[in-house]
């Protein structure tokens, strides 16, 4: 799973709590680190915040869901709530600040929904 965020504190807490779930957790500090760990990892469960820095965390879903293996998606926000066109494909969105039984929560139903759709 791939952590996109321009906070390192935001990206830190979920590789933490998620690694103590099991997960095995990239971070990427924005878009154009994200697309490197495209072009070089299989990425099943995509975390990425709407606001990074000067791009828009809805662009790189859009990438990422054009791709041949795209993986399931939540959307990290803290400034609003996201109608259906806002959340660009995004399978779920956490709201900022969340608490860790939502990250949680979230990520395990993303990542069972791969486990199913590859089963």
């Amino acid at each position: 799973m791939l952590v996109v965020d321009d906070e390192p504190a935001i990206r830190m807490l979920c590789r933490l709590n998620l690694e103590l779930e099991g997960f095995r957790v990239l971070e990427a500090d924005g878009a154009d680190t994200a697309r490197r760990v495209f072009e070089s990892e299989r990425v099943d469960v995509l975390l990425v915040d709407v606001h990074l820095g000067k791009t828009d965390g809805r662009e790189l879903v859009r990438e990422v869901l054009a791709r041949e293996h795209a993986p399931r998606i939540a959307l990290l926000t803290g400034t609003f709530e996201l109608d259906e066109d806002q959340r660009a494909g995004a399978d779920a969105v956490i709201e900022k600040p969340f608490t860790l039984e939502a990250l949680i929560s979230t990520v395990q139903r993303l990542a069972r929904d791969v486990d199913s759709s590859t089963a």
